[in-house]
């Protein structure tokens, strides 16, 4: 559906100059003001506006720096429960986010004696959805949020056709998709659009953020330039093969980009965006090869071969199947080249042994097997990694399962129609209709339940545990781009114009100026 948009694409380096020279102004005058004195809630909506303009990345240090001091002394902050609804949510959600745990008990005084919270609230919808978003951050056992998450979504809900604009759009956006479980470079593009319309809005934050977001779509046009080379340039072709010569593959290159940038959307992950961009598409062609394609004897020889990797077997293969084998070849051997590069040639064997079987996909393990695909190929592009961090991987923490489980339960129900069409396999809501006598809707909410659960899962990891953080970003940013293709049913990576396009068009093709661009309401 994108045709020649990006190979015919060329990159203006005199507009990208210019557009470093602004920014670096503006982030100097936007930096004093996250220094400059002021009220702990002046200090957190300064901190969260930043953030969710997409900006956090331009001001990390300073950012947890003060986040720090707030944790230090809350607990001997005397004043805690005169902050009204807001300013408490707020700071609650930000802690959490930043990997402070601070206990959920800080919302009871909203609460009254037959422990609901209280009526009052119901008209400060500015409040409601501070608390929202904060309950979003949950974990298992935490009662009170799960009551915030019941009682503010209703009220929300009746409310929101009556809120002043930029609130109403807030809220709407908030209900469709809460903060923390959203793509963050998609959010920012969305707040810059509430942003626009809030008359107290600070100037120079508007700006930079229009900056940015323009340097960097920029980025990302060279960035899918270079991807569609590989893929669709005539000159390659001969090496790749791959498109033209398996028309029953789905072609899914950009959207596989755009769980990249959704992975790390910062200038200096330009590896990262490219290794899943080519990783994914790799994915795509086993999957569907394996799912709608291959004969059972075909599969089985293809899982052995591959397991041997070893280019002299590949005359053993079908013709269709020799395109693939050479393609997951190469990849590879780009793979090592760039590990060397970067000193993480230890990389190299892990992520080998991390390709996918057909047995896997028969008992469905494969949205864990192909994670691991996706980390170890982006290993040389993550600073921090080291073989520790590999190790770490291996041993299947429980923030790798829980983030699985949240593409799994999403895909599941996502891709159900795709898979049941024209497959042998029964999907895995059949299987579940099948073993416990459930009609197909009771199939469904059983697998949003567990969907939840996981994402319980992931927050406990995330907030309570001192694992790495850069690791633990791939992991939620995993689960946050799944939750954004297969959420409510939908398979937007199988039907990207339905449900990624949109995104995609806006992201990739909105060009900020002092103009306002509406894409909230």
């Amino acid at each position: 559906m994108w045709g020649d948009t990006f190979t015919s694409f060329s990159s203006d380096d005199k507009v990208q100059e210019e557009y470093a020279e602004a920014i670096k102004e503006l982030k100097e005058e936007a930096r004093r003001m996250v220094l400059a004195e002021g009220s702990k809630a002046d200090k957190l909506i300064l901190i969260d506006t930043i953030e969710r303009l997409g900006l956090g990345y331009q001001f990390e240090q300073e950012i947890e720096d003060q986040l720090r001091e707030n944790f230090k002394f809350q607990s001997e902050d005397k004043d805690q429960n005169d902050c009204d609804l807001f300013t408490t949510a707020l700071q609650f959600r930000l802690l959490r986010q930043h990997r402070y745990f601070v206990s959920c008990d800080v919302f009871n005084k909203f609460k009254g004696e037959d422990n609901k919270f209280e009526e009052t609230l119901s008209s400060d919808a500015k409040g409601l959805l501070s608390l929202y978003e904060a309950a979003n951050v949950r974990i298992h056992g935490e009662d009170v949020l799960e009551d915030a998450v019941a009682f503010t979504t209703d009220q929300l809900k009746r409310t929101v056709q009556q809120l002043e604009p930029v609130l109403q759009c807030q809220v709407k956006r908030a209900l469709e998709q809460p903060l923390h479980r959203g793509v963050p470079r998609v959010e920012a593009l969305y707040y810059i659009s509430f942003y626009e319309m809030d008359e107290s809005k600070n100037t120079i934050l508007l700006k930079l953020a229009k900056l940015d977001f323009n340097y960097l779509q920029n980025l990302y046009k060279k960035e899918l330039h270079d991807l569609s080379s590989l893929f669709y340039n005539v000159k390659v072709v001969e090496r790749l093969n791959l498109i033209s010569k398996l028309p029953y593959v789905r072609d899914r290159m950009v959207e596989s980009y755009f769980w990249g940038m959704a992975f790390h959307f910062q200038p200096q992950y330009s590896y990262v965006r490219i290794a899943i961009g080519k990783i994914l598409p790799m994915l795509t062609v086993m999957d569907d090869t394996y799912d709608n394609y291959a004969t059972l004897e075909e599969a089985d020889l293809f899982t052995e071969i591959l397991e041997r990797w070893d280019i002299n077997e590949i005359d053993r293969l079908p013709d269709y199947m020799k395109i693939i084998y050479r393609f997951i070849l190469n990849l590879y051997e780009d793979y090592e080249i760039e590990a060397t590069k970067q000193g993480k040639l230890f990389a190299v064997p892990y992520a080998k042994r991390t390709m996918p079987t057909y047995e896997e996909y028969i008992v469905n393990t494969v949205v864990t097997s192909c994670i691991y695909v996706i980390l170890l190929g982006i290993i040389p592009g993550i600073k921090s990694a080291s073989k520790e961090t590999i190790d770490w991987l291996m041993t299947e923490p429980k923030a790798l399962i829980a983030s699985t489980r949240v593409c799994r339960y999403a895909d599941d129900v996502g891709s159900d129609e795709r898979e049941g069409k024209g497959g042998t396999m029964p999907t895995a809501v059949d299987c579940y209709v099948k073993q416990y006598g459930a009609s197909k809707e009771e199939a469904v909410d059983k697998f949003n339940e567990l969907f939840e659960d996981a994402w319980k899962d992931l927050n406990t990891e995330w907030s309570t545990k001192t694992t790495s953080k850069d690791m633990m970003e791939e992991l939620l940013n995993h689960a946050r781009v799944a939750e954004l293709t297969y959420k409510n049913g939908r398979d937007g990576y199988t039907n990207p114009q339905k449900y990624l396009a949109p995104q995609i068009v806006a992201f990739l093709f909105i060009q900020y100026s002092s103009d306002y661009i509406d894409i909230c309401c």
